[in-house]
C-alpha cells in the first residue's frame, strides 16, 4: 500500500521531469547579442551532401550527349577530352574493363604492372561522384553547375569508362541501377567493426588493433627543416603565393639579401589589380611572378609589352581561354564581369605592377 506522501512524492517527480523533458525541448535562447539562430533557407544552402544510399540527391536528370556539351565547356581544360587529364591532375577514366562491370571488382586494382589508379578504378559509389562534381566543380567556378549539368556530367564520365551507353539519360529515379553497373562497386567492405548502425555488415571485432604502452616513452622529438641557400628562390617567394583557401602559409624562400621584406610588401597590401585577379580565383593557375599552371603575372606582360593591341588581345584571351601559347595545358573561357575583365587586361598590358 502507497500513503498520501508516497503519492505526493511520485507527483512531484514527474512534475519536475515533465518540466525538464519540456525545457529541452524548447530551443535554445543562445547568447544575448552573439548570432542568431540559422534559417531554414540558409540550414538548406549548406544541406547539400549526397549520401550512398541516395539520401540528399535532388530531383531531376541529365543526358550523356548533353554531359559532353558541358565537358567540352567546362571541364575538359583540366580533364582532357576524355578524361585523360594532363600533367597536372590524375586521369579520371582508363583501368576499367566490360567484365569489370559485370562483377563490380577492377582487377588491375591487384596489377602490379599496371602504370597507375584512375578514379573509375577506384571509386565505389555513384554518389560520390554526384556530390564532389556538384560541391566542387568546376574548379575555378566550384558549386556554379545546375543540377542537370551535374547529372549529365555524371553521365558523360560514366559513358567515357564505358559504364552507361551513349543514348543513357540518368536521374535520381535510376541512379541505384547505375550504381549496380559501377567497375568498383564491390571493392569496398564496412565489415571491419568501424562504422556506426547495424545492418552494415558490422564485424564482431575490429580488423585492426593498437595497444599504447605508456611506458618508458622517448621524449618528442623536435621535426624541423631548412631551406639551403642554392635553393632559394628557385619557385619565387612562396610566402607571396598564398591562395585564399586553406590553411598553408608559404615562408620567405627570397634568396639572402633580398630588397623589401615580405611584412611590409604585405603591410602595403596587393595593387587593386592583384586583389581581382584573387577574387576571381585567376591566382589558383597564375603566380604573381611565377608558374603555378600557368605562367606567372609578369611573365604575360613581358610577352605582350611591345605589343601596341595588347589589351585588347589580353581581353580576347581571358573571355575566349585558349592553349598551346604557353604550353598544353588549355586555359578555359572566363566569364567575370566585363569591367573587371578589362581591368585585368589593362594591368597586364601595362605590366602587371605590384605595390
Amino acid at each position: 500500500m502507497f500513503s498520501c506522501r508516497d503519492v505526493a512524492a511520485a507527483a512531484l517527480v514527474l512534475a519536475a521531469a515533465g518540466s525538464a523533458l519540456a525545457q529541452a525541448a524548447a530551443p535554445s535562447a543562445g547568447y544575448a547579442g552573439i548570432g542568431r539562430p540559422a534559417t531554414a533557407k540558409e540550414l538548406q544552402a549548406w544541406d547539400i551532401d549526397v549520401r550512398p544510399d541516395f539520401k540528399g540527391l535532388p530531383k531531376g536528370s541529365g543526358s550523356v550527349a548533353k554531359g559532353m556539351e558541358v565537358w567540352e565547356g567546362k571541364c575538359a581544360s583540366c580533364h582532357g577530352i576524355f578524361g585523360e587529364s594532363n600533367e597536372v591532375f590524375s586521369p579520371l577514366v582508363g583501368g576499367t574493363t566490360k567484365d569489370d562491370v559485370r562483377t563490380g571488382r577492377v582487377a588491375r586494382l591487384t596489377d602490379p604492372g599496371f602504370p597507375g589508379r584512375t578514379t573509375l578504378m577506384k571509386v565505389s559509389s555513384v554518389s560520390t561522384l554526384w556530390d564532389y562534381i556538384n560541391r566542387a566543380m568546376p574548379w575555378n567556378q566550384p558549386k556554379s553547375l545546375t543540377v542537370e549539368e551535374v547529372y549529365a556530367v555524371t553521365a558523360y564520365l560514366l559513358n567515357l569508362g564505358g559504364v552507361l551507353p551513349d543514348d543513357y539519360v540518368m536521374s535520381d529515379r535510376n541512379i541505384a541501377e547505375v550504381q549496380q553497373r559501377l567497375p568498383n562497386r564491390n571493392g569496398v567492405t564496412t565489415a571491419h567493426a568501424m562504422w556506426p548502425g547495424a545492418g552494415l555488415g558490422r564485424a564482431a571485432r575490429p580488423d585492426a588493433a593498437g595497444v599504447a604502452c605508456m611506458r618508458d616513452c622517448a621524449t618528442e622529438p623536435k621535426v624541423a627543416s631548412i631551406l639551403p641557400d642554392h635553393a632559394r628562390g628557385a619557385h619565387g617567394n612562396l610566402a607571396e603565393q598564398n591562395r585564399l583557401v586553406g590553411a598553408q602559409h608559404g615562408v620567405d624562400t627570397r634568396p639572402a639579401g633580398a630588397a623589401a621584406p615580405v611584412a611590409a610588401a604585405a603591410a602595403a597590401g596587393p595593387a587593386p589589380q592583384l586583389a581581382l585577379a584573387q577574387k576571381h580565383a585567376c591566382t589558383a593557375c597564375h603566380g604573381a611572378d611565377n608558374r603555378i599552371v600557368g605562367p606567372g603575372f609578369k611573365e604575360i606582360a613581358g610577352k605582350y609589352a611591345g605589343r601596341s593591341d595588347a589589351e585588347a588581345y589580353l581581353l580576347g584571351k581571358i573571355r575566349a581561354g585558349g592553349q598551346g601559347v604557353w604550353g598544353q595545358i588549355p586555359m578555359p573561357a572566363q566569364t567575370l564581369p566585363e569591367g573587371d575583365a578589362r581591368a585585368l587586361a589593362r594591368w597586364l598590358a601595362a605590366g602587371a605592377a605590384k605595390p
